[in-house]
């Protein structure tokens, strides 16, 4: 694939990327190799006045199968799109100076990733750190003089006693490794480095950067990843996000907000309660602050609120309250009198615009990530209320989208992936709402149909379900699920009780009950389709991953209707999950009442061991080797029961894949080619 191939701003292209039917011929179905010439926009970041974009292309190459971004540019009106970087490179965090005259960015060009600085006029770029750890979410003060950034600052690993030294010339094994964290191991890290997160100011011209917090704690961010801070307006502090408090492992969702002097290191802490308290954003006059959070009652699911308060933090409120969604990524209009956040309803993600009296009114809809149709993407405002935006629907994979101030639509600036889609057919999606057997409930669905799709005819169907399981799908574009459709499945994914995005009564239905009544959702939503008449009743298959896997093997214990099932790492035994993953505290603190020694029932009750031995479906279970989330040691388990059981079965261990199986192209496509292969070998003839 060209990565600099020129892109066509046809209204074909536009016709796709809003959804539209395409004017041309039906091409083919999409492939699995396909997925190396996908790309995707992620991260816009709109400049002050409102007139360029910039933006992070993602892409992959099929001769090295691997993931790559670089930083390109777009004005607002469509017009002069153009990469600002390039190459086998991982490049993101564009953020514009006030002025608009320079452009930052992340970039790993010379190794270790660095912050570097563009001259917007000249094109001239040059490294503003040095740093031994990833600088991650740098932002510029706002005189343009600063820019600051998270970053670990590492220490020695743990040695218990005095080891020997070998003998010189001598080749010795690597040493044992010592921990004494709770979480020593996080899924896409692997081995969590020894450190603690940091703030640090560095100028905006390069030179030496300056550490501004201090202490054995986590400001702004974890060793994990991500992070978050805001400067004041007078460039004088440092807003951010700190885990001081006691047991910052074992109480994870824990932590307040704090202001840090620039100058001196002095820190101010501005809330005090036990939950998360984060994302923080400065008013332009520096008069109060914004952030998102909750009081945490341990609950599986909470909404996420939207908080105001004064910069000392006194008189704390929430606006958010008429609105039961979580809400997130908060960002300041440019005259203070209002908050615009993203947040997800009903399966769209969405930007509203909340004033300060709590009222609010949505100004973009349909972000997304663009690669599955679980929620994401990002957006930015600028000073004159252009609103630019990662664009999903069901059929285009996500592009740059703008929205101005009392616009009545979007306008779309890129079409990445029209000279794929004008040669291929992807199906079509419909929504929809069916009851559940349980109690009535209402539950949201979507239908892919496969391309070419005859209504007069009968299909095997496929039920993906959805991980988290706090979490919701929706009407987004899914790379997987349409190539589940392209060999010839219709593919129901739903929105079970315990989803996101229908309210925080309905978020947790499944508190301290996961699975459980969900079975009966799906389960409803199988018979929704086949009701519809195309679908083969005989020829029905079961799959999802994570939270989905979970699901999976939940819902072949008490019935056989389903020909084959794939699990994609699920969670297996609670107990064992509960003791070895990297969210072991999040298990035992929200979703169990305790410690399985002390909820023996309610654990073994929820467990697919529980259920195991009325399992008579073919099963697959497929699973990354460096998978820290839902272990590798779940899926034997299952697999080994399953054998011993004598129902047909087979285990796939994937090298060097962490949670979700997507760090190498090649490794997301023989998901979908296991998928088919496994499915094929026990369809039977459609009646």
């Amino acid at each position: 694939m060209s990565l600099h191939r020129s892109l066509r701003a046809s209204a074909a292209a536009l016709a796709l990327v809003l959804g539209a039917t395409p004017l041309a011929a039906q091409g083919k179905p999409l492939s699995p190799a396909d997925l190396f010439q996908l790309s995707y926009a992620a991260d816009p970041q709109v400049s002050a006045d409102g007139q360029w974009v910039a933006y992070v292309r993602q892409w992959s190459d099929p001769s090295t199968d691997r993931r790559y971004s670089n930083i390109w540019l777009v004005k607002a009106d469509g017009s002069g799109q153009r990469p600002l970087t390039g190459g086998h490179f991982t490049e993101t965090s564009p953020r514009w100076s006030p002025d608009g005259s320079r452009l930052l960015y992340v970039s790993n060009r010379a190794g270790t990733p660095q912050v570097y600085v563009r001259f917007m006029a000249t094109g001239e770029s040059f490294p503003v750190t040095n740093s031994r750890t990833t600088p991650v979410s740098p932002a510029w003060s706002a005189d343009g003089a600063q820019i600051g950034f998270l970053a670990l600052v590492p220490q020695p690993a743990l040695v218990i006693g005095t080891p020997i030294t070998p003998p010189p010339g001598a080749t010795w094994a690597a040493p044992p490794k010592y921990t004494e964290s709770l979480v020593f191991r996080f899924d896409g890290v692997g081995e969590v480095p020894t450190g603690f997160v940091h703030a640090f100011v560095v100028p905006a011209t390069g030179g030496a950067a300056r550490q501004v917090t201090s202490g054995d704690f986590n400001h702004g961010g974890t060793p994990y990843g991500g992070g978050s801070f805001a400067w004041t307006p007078d460039g004088s502090e440092l807003v951010l996000p700190a885990r001081r408090g006691e047991r910052p492992e074992w109480n994870s969702r824990e932590s307040d907000l704090f202001a840090v002097n620039v100058r001196t290191g002095t820190m101010r802490r501005l809330t005090d309660r036990f939950g998360p308290d984060g994302q923080p954003a400065v008013s332009p006059d520096g008069q109060l602050i914004a952030w998102s959070g909750f009081d945490d009652r341990k609950q599986g699911y909470q909404n996420t609120l939207l908080y105001l308060m004064n910069r000392d933090g006194s008189n704390k409120r929430v606006l958010s309250t008429k609105l039961d969604n979580s809400v997130g990524n908060p960002v300041w209009s440019a005259d203070g009198k209002s908050v615009y956040v993203q947040f997800d309803d009903r399966g769209n993600t969405k930007v509203a615009r909340f004033a300060l009296d709590g009222s609010h009114k949505v100004v973009a809809s349909n972000l997304g990530g663009g690669t599955s149709a679980y929620s994401g993407g990002s957006y930015s405002a600028s000073r004159t209320g252009v609103v630019a935006y990662t664009m999903s629907t069901p059929k285009v994979p996500s592009e740059i989208a703008v929205v101005a101030e009392g616009s009545a639509a979007p306008r779309v600036l890129t079409a990445m992936n029209d000279a794929l889609l004008a040669d291929r057919t992807v199906g079509d999606v419909e929504e929809i709402w069916y009851e559940s057997s349980k109690d009535k409930r209402k539950i949201q669905g979507w239908i892919i149909k496969p391309p070419g799709f005859d209504a007069r005819k009968k299909y095997p169907m496929i039920l993906e379900i959805h991980g988290g399981p706090f979490a919701n799908y929706g009407d987004r574009f899914d790379e997987e699920k349409q190539l589940m459709a392209a060999n010839g499945f219709v593919v129901l994914y739903t929105n079970p009780r315990g989803s996101t995005s229908y309210g925080e009564e309905f978020g947790n239905l499944i508190h301290h009950a996961y699975p459980g009544d969900d079975y009966y959702d799906l389960n409803s939503g199988v018979d929704a389709v086949i009701a519809k008449g195309y679908i083969d009743d005989k020829n029905l298959f079961v799959t999802g991953g994570s939270g989905g896997g979970v699901l999976t093997a939940w819902m072949i214990g008490p019935t056989d209707r389903f020909r084959a099932a794939l699990a994609f790492y699920p969670v297996i035994n609670w107990e064992s999950f509960s003791l070895t993953a990297d969210m072991a505290p999040s298990s035992v603190n929200n979703w169990f009442p305790g410690f399985p020694w002390d909820h023996p029932e309610n654990y073994a009750k929820r467990s697919l061991l529980s259920v195991v031995k009325n399992v008579k479906t073919p099963t697959l279970i497929m699973t990354g080797e460096e998978d820290y989330r839902t272990p590798m040691s779940e899926s034997e388990q299952y697999y080994k029961a399953l054998k011993m059981r004598g129902v047909e079965s087979v285990l796939v261990r994937v090298p060097e894949e962490s949670h979700g199986i997507r760090k190498r192209p090649s490794h997301e496509a023989a998901k979908i080619t296991t998928l088919a292969g496994w499915f094929d070998k026990y369809r039977a003839p459609v009646q």
